[in-house]
């Protein structure tokens, strides 16, 4: 199985919305969404997974973003307080699997969803700071966690013993857009081959957009479009389409349309290197209308893109 890890920001959020919605998403693949804003973004995407019944895993105690501040801030009469009430009812639908990180503030969540009757062997558990390795075995004792996320690190292995979900940053993140020129093409991830016999269940990564989080964008002198593919032997790489007039900020439908074109020389060559997702397909149909979507919907398009492909590989494997 695949754990795509998204922080949710709103281009993320779209995309897992319209993944589902289009019935494109695959039954093996379950996003996993560390929100960052209690948004109606966010909830309708909630409510898009229920009303499909496709598993979606929510982080209650998110690290990053104001969700955290919304929730508790929410005054009665705002829009905020109906956010708040449909997370809430949402949250209690089977298809939303209760999820927390272990950090400072987990053995509270955790005391909280005892007393409200929720099982742990329900839960999805992010474990990745080996300080709270303690906490978790404490917590759990021999209950196994439904899910638990890990890197690959022998200090993990000897404590988590079932249910184990490999987490890995595979997305190397350049400082800036332009520098993706340097490497067009680089090694992205090959866990899909051997999850299993590392004695993983499933595998996770943040896609092709990284463990990074930066609360506000900013305009960029380069666009850069990341299309991940497999190569022969089945690992996956991705490809980076850059733009050319990157000396200043202006003119980003421009940066799109020169970074877009090589996108589509790229696959229109024969055969064609890469599976057609509805991701790619809009990138192609952009090309060819010569239009200009804005920044956010490059990045959900390349989101789009890879777990449609991780969808179908798993489909068939």
């Amino acid at each position: 199985m695949y754990f795509p890890y998204v922080r949710g920001r709103q281009y993320e959020l779209l995309a897992l919305r319209e993944l589902v919605a289009n019935n494109i998403l695959g039954d093996l693949v379950t996003p996993i969404v560390e929100p960052v804003k209690l948004s109606p973004t966010l909830v309708n995407m909630m409510e898009e997974y229920i009303k499909v019944k496709h598993p979606v895993s929510i982080i209650r105690n998110p690290v990053v973003g104001t969700f955290i501040s919304d929730w508790k801030e929410a005054s009665e009469l705002s829009k905020e307080a109906g956010y708040k009430q449909r997370f809430s009812k949402q949250y209690e639908n089977p298809v939303i699997i209760k999820s927390l990180i272990m950090q400072r503030n987990a053995k509270l969540l955790l005391d909280s969803w005892d007393k409200h009757g929720v099982n742990k062997s329900d839960l999805l558990v992010i474990n990745v700071d080996r300080d709270y390795l303690g906490l978790y075995e404490s917590a759990f004792g021999t209950v196994n966690p439904r899910y638990v996320l890990m890197p690959d690190e022998s200090v993990f292995r000897r404590k988590v013993r079932q249910n184990k979900v490999l987490l890995d940053d595979k997305f190397e993140k350049q400082d800036r857009n332009a520098d993706y020129q340097n490497s067009e093409d680089d090694f992205f991830s090959d866990d899909h081959l051997y999850y299993k016999d590392d004695r993983f269940i499933g595998f996770s990564d943040y896609s092709v957009v990284g463990n990074d989080y930066l609360e506000s964008g900013f305009a960029p002198y380069a666009v850069a479009i990341h299309i991940v593919y497999f190569a022969k032997d089945m690992t996956l790489r991705v490809r980076h389409f850059v733009s050319d007039s990157n000396e200043d900020i202006t003119n980003p439908a421009l940066k799109f349309y020169e970074a877009v074109s090589k996108l589509a020389a790229w696959y229109n060559a024969e055969p064609h290197p890469v599976e057609m997702t509805l991701g790619l397909q809009t990138f192609l149909r952009h090309y060819e209308q010569k239009s200009y979507p804005g920044l956010g919907t490059v990045k959900k398009l390349s989101l789009m893109h890879h777990l449609e492909l991780m969808g179908k590989y798993l489909s068939r494997v």
